[in-house]
């Protein structure tokens, strides 16, 4: 199951873990149109199409109900993710807000939905999380601190549950691009592009094929022996 899958990155990843032949259940929010056309495209390889608003604990919940409902799960994708941009001293009832709605989107519902899914793998004997961070996870970025934070604590979490559980056979990855060429980009580009690729070495942004190209790999066979690995997307950009 990928979340947030009906556009960029979490779209481009079904397409690619369809082509190498998973069967892939995806999840919306909001636009339904979309997600019909990524599961058109997709043909037999997606056996689902799920809505459920992370934002709230018991649709998050039924989300992993229904997928589990369609076919054993083998490996989840949390990507879905929200970017709000925030001044830190937004008055505190506005500031309050956004924490919470990104905290909760970026975050929690990830780590209830991976808290489901270690559930499961452990009576299996296997399984795989990928969790889909950000650069500015491990560098920060000001005017979204709330988002970095929520980013830095899906990192984290990653690395933690790959100790607690590589004797089970359950691996934990991420990949953490930086700046992608997705709408929730364009939404905070405005009108610094030559500010963003002076600033990446490789001249260009990323585009969600790159992304799902790192994605598949980690969630390969190949990648049995990997866990708590976080691969960065930036275009050296940033190393840490």
């Amino acid at each position: 199951m990928v979340t947030g899958s009906s556009r960029g990155i979490g779209a481009e990843i079904a397409r690619r873990l369809a082509a190498e032949n998973w069967n892939v259940i995806l999840h919306y929010t909001q636009d339904q149109a979309a997600a019909h056309a990524v599961q058109s495209e997709l043909g037999t390889s997606c056996i689902g199409v799920i809505k459920a608003d992370l934002r709230s604990a018991e649709q998050t919940e039924q989300l992993w109900q229904q997928a589990s409902a369609l076919a054993p799960l083998n490996a989840l994708v949390n990507n879905a993710g929200i970017y709000i941009p925030c001044a830190y001293d937004t008055p505190y009832e506005q500031w309050d807000s956004i924490r919470q709605e990104t905290f909760r989107i970026n975050f929690e519902a990830a780590a209830q939905l991976t808290q489901y899914a270690v559930t499961e793998f452990k009576k299996r004997g296997a399984g795989k999380v990928l969790n889909v961070g950000s650069r500015v996870g491990f560098r920060g970025e000001a005017g979204a601190a709330m988002y970095a934070a929520s980013k830095a604590a899906l990192l984290n979490l990653t690395r933690s549950l790959a100790v607690e559980y590589a004797r089970q056979n359950i691996q934990f990855f991420g990949i953490a691009p930086g700046w992608v060429e997705t709408a929730m980009a364009r939404d905070g580009m405005d009108n610094r592009l030559a500010e963003i690729l002076e600033g990446i070495p490789a001249g260009r942004m990323a585009l969600p094929a790159d992304c799902a190209s790192a994605a598949a790999f980690l969630l390969k066979d190949e990648s049995s022996y990997l866990t708590g690995e976080i691969i960065d997307i930036n275009g050296a950009s940033y190393f840490h």
